[in-house]
């Protein structure tokens, strides 16, 4: 059997985001799970703003081009969303968007997300945590060929879980976290050949 490849990014480009904390735990948990986990900073690859017109004329951006290959390269997603306004980030969703676009005529539809897994996180200050952008987000991704898994966290009061170095000192998020970390690489060692 092969080992998963999951892609580990939180929905934000902030670097003190709790997002970003909370997505770094759960890569650790899945690489200690068995899992080959590459994690980036979507600040690392800065994009337009979607624009049908840009893409006529110029392609997809090199950043794009960059997260799509990675998209297609690993088995699953571990996404960390950010709840901004009752829904996801402005830059996750851009970031979705570019990486569904065809390069070529005879590239398949959505080839990035087709036969993917994913397993979502989220962390807020307010009190139920993010969990109307990941409704949202279940959504986008269930529509464009992911397979989200059922089990997710949304963890709130975020500003009091974590400790000075980024690590989650509350047991109990800690345990719902790995729950769902090691769900995610446990299904695809179960479906993924």
């Amino acid at each position: 059997m092969s080992t998963p490849k999951i892609l580990a990014f939180a929905g934000s480009t902030r670097s003190a985001s709790y997002n970003k904390q909370l997505v770094r735990f759960a890569a650790d948990v899945a690489r200690a799970a068995g899992a080959e986990v590459t994690l980036v900073d979507l600040r690392d690859y800065p994009l337009p703003l979607f624009d049908g017109d840009l893409e006529d004329e110029k392609g997809l951006p090199e950043n794009a081009k960059k997260l799509k290959t990675m998209f297609r390269e690993h088995d699953a997603l571990l996404i960390a969303s950010p709840e901004y306004n009752s829904s996801i980030t402005a830059v996750l969703k851009n970031t979705l968007d570019w990486v569904s676009r065809t390069e070529t005529d005879d590239e398949p539809a959505l080839v990035a997300y087709q036969g993917k897994t994913a397993a979502l996180i989220s962390a807020s200050p307010g009190a139920l945590g993010g969990l109307r952008g990941l409704v949202h987000l279940r959504a986008i991704l269930g529509n464009i060929g992911v397979i989200v898994l059922p089990d997710q966290v949304a963890v709130s009061k975020a500003h009091e879980v974590f400790d000075d170095k980024g690590g989650l000192k509350d047991e109990r998020t800690a345990k719902q976290v790995t729950r769902v970390a090691e769900g995610l690489v446990g299904f695809l060692k179960k479906h993924v050949a």
